[in-house]
């Protein structure tokens, strides 16, 4: 599984890049055929307290997940979007057994 991440506008620390590779690392549990996993990190610009935003989007067979969360740090926006995204892989396993 490929994970990119893209970070607009501003460097992401080696710390954010490794906290990502675990989390996106865990979607496996949920779905093993998953190809990509794309996070792209943005600070919106009005300076208010929640303006880190981490869009994420799993590419599995045939299909694509997507998340977007704001929040105050790019941890726990990628956090939300990671749980977010395992709901989404779990339905999408449920669908494909029911077909």
């Amino acid at each position: 599984m490929e994970v990119r991440i893209q970070a607009i506008h501003f460097d992401a620390s080696e710390q954010l890049q490794a906290f990502i590779q675990k989390k996106a690392a865990k979607l496996e549990k949920f779905y093993d055929d998953i190809k990509k996993v794309e996070v792209s990190l943005k600070v919106v610009k009005p300076e208010t307290a929640a303006n880190k935003e981490a869009s994420v989007k799993v590419l599995v067979k045939n299909d694509e997940l997507y998340a977007n969360k704001v929040c105050d740090t790019f941890e726990e926006s990628v956090d939300l979007c990671m749980d977010a995204l395992n709901k989404q892989l779990v339905k999408y396993k449920e669908k494909l057994r029911n077909q």
